[in-house]
C-alpha cells in the first residue's frame, strides 16, 4: 500500500490529507453530542498517524496542523471561534498542537528508517544469492564446458591414435556434458522466466503415462545402477495440463532422486486419480531428508547442508513453479521407513479417452 501511495503526486496526496482530515472531523461533529472533545482529539491524532504512515512528510504536517484548527474551532467551547476561554483548554491545545506535528513526524522517520532497513536488507539478500548463483555456476557449467574442451582436443589432435572404443567413449563425454549444460542453462532460463511471470501453463489433453515413461527413457543411461518401478492407475484418465511443463518437474524430480540415491536404491513413480484431482508420488528409498531442512528445499538456490559437490539448487523451485502454474501443488516428507516422497496434486479437468474422441 505505500508503495502505491508514494506513486501518488505530491499534489493529490495534499488532496488526501486534507479530506482525510476533513472527512474524520465531520464523522465526529456529527456525533459530538455522543462523544467528548478529548475523545475527538484523540480520534485525529489516530488519524494523522495513519497518514504520516502513508504520506510524505509535508503533507502529513499539513495534516496534524489542520486538524489542530479543526479541533479547536468545532469542538472546544466556545464553538465556531478560535477563541479559547478556559485555560485548561488552552494548555490542552497546545499540547495537541504540540504531540500531532512530533507524532507525524515520528512516525514518518520511523517508516523511513524501516524502508532504509528493508532496502539494505533486500540488498544483502541479493548480494547472497548473487554469490550463491556465482559458486553454482563456478561449478555446473565449467565442469561440463571443460569436458566438452577436452574431448574435442583428444578427437582433433588425437584422433588417428585413438581406437575406436577410446573414440566412442570421448564422444560419449561430449555427449553427457552437453546434456548436462544444456539442462543447467534450462534451469536458468526458466527460474528467469517463473519470477518475469512468463511462463503460462499451455493446456491440452495429455496422457500423464506417456509422459511419465518419455522422462524414464531420456534418463535411461543414468539408471542403469537403479530400480525404477512405474504404477499407474488402470485406465488412468487424460488430463487438461501442460505436457512440456509436467514433464520437466516430473524429471527434475526422478533426476534428483537418480542423483542423491545410492546406487540400487528404487524409485517409484506412481499416477492416479484422487478425490478428482491428478496425484503423482515420486518416492526413493535412499536417506530422506534432514527434518529441519524441508521447509526450504523448494527455495530458489537452496542446497542441503551436506549434500554432494554439484548442481545449482534450482531444480526443486523450477518443480514448484512449474506445478503451480498448473494450479497444483507440491510437497515433501520422508516415509515413515526410509526415503523421501513428494506428492504433486493438481486440480485440472480430466475425461476418459473415449469421452475425447466422441468430443
Amino acid at each position: 500500500m505505500n508503495n502505491f501511495i508514494f506513486n501518488i503526486s505530491k499534489q493529490n496526496q495534499y488532496g488526501i490529507s486534507i479530506f482525510s482530515v476533513i472527512g474524520v472531523a465531520l464523522i465526529c461533529f456529527f456525533i459530538h453530542d455522543l462523544i467528548d472533545y478529548k475523545i475527538v482529539a484523540f480520534i485525529l491524532l489516530i488519524t494523522v498517524s495513519i497518514l504520516a504512515i502513508l504520506l510524505e512528510i509535508i503533507p502529513t504536517l499539513l495534516a496534524a496542523f489542520l486538524s489542530a484548527i479543526i479541533w479547536n474551532f468545532f469542538f472546544i467551547k466556545p464553538y465556531y471561534t478560535f477563541h479559547i476561554e478556559n485555560t485548561d483548554d488552552v494548555l490542552l491545545f497546545l499540547m495537541y498542537f504540540i504531540i500531532a506535528l512530533v507524532n507525524a513526524v515520528l512516525t514518518y522517520k520511523i517508516r523511513k528508517f524501516q524502508q532504509l532497513a528493508n532496502e539494505k536488507e533486500a540488498k544483502l539478500k541479493s548480494i547472497k544469492l548473487y554469490n550463491t548463483l556465482l559458486d553454482s555456476l563456478s561449478h555446473e557449467l565449467k565442469t561440463p564446458i571443460a569436458t566438452i574442451i577436452g574431448a574435442t582436443d583428444n578427437l582433433q589432435n588425437n584422433n588417428s591414435k585413438l581406437s575406436i572404443n577410446q573414440q566412442e567413449k570421448l564422444i560419449s563425454e561430449v555427449s553427457i556434458a552437453s546434456i548436462r549444460l544444456n539442462k543447467q542453462v534450462e534451469n536458468l532460463l526458466n527460474m528467469s522466466r517463473l519470477e518475469s511471470g512468463i511462463i503460462k501453463a499451455k493446456k491440452d489433453w495429455v496422457d500423464v503415462s506417456e509422459v511419465i515413461y518419455k522422462v524414464v527413457k531420456e534418463l535411461k543411461v543414468k539408471a542403469l545402477q537403479h530400480n525404477i518401478r512405474i504404477n499407474i492407475e488402470e485406465n488412468l484418465p487424460l488430463f487438461c495440463l501442460d505436457f512440456g511443463l509436467l514433464e520437466q518437474a516430473i524429471y527434475n524430480l526422478v533426476n534428483n532422486a537418480l542423483i542423491y540415491t545410492p546406487e540400487n536404491s528404487t524409485i517409484g513413480i506412481e499416477a492416479q486419480l484422487v478425490e478428482e484431482k491428478l496425484s503423482l508420488l515420486i518416492s526413493d528409498n535412499g536417506k530422506g531428508f534432514p527434518e529441519d531442512e524441508i521447509d526450504f528445499v523448494f527455495d530458489k538456490f537452496y542446497r542441503l547442508k551436506n549434500s554432494k559437490p554439484g548442481g545449482s539448487g534450482l531444480g526443486l523451485s523450477i518443480v514448484k513453479g512449474f506445478i503451480e502454474a498448473q494450479n497444483g501443488t507440491i510437497t515433501l516428507k520422508n516415509d515413515t521407513l526410509n526415503g523421501a516422497i513428494f506428492t504433486i496434486l493438481i486440480a485440472t479437468e480430466f475425461s476418459h479417452l473415449n469421452t475425447i474422441k466422441n468430443d
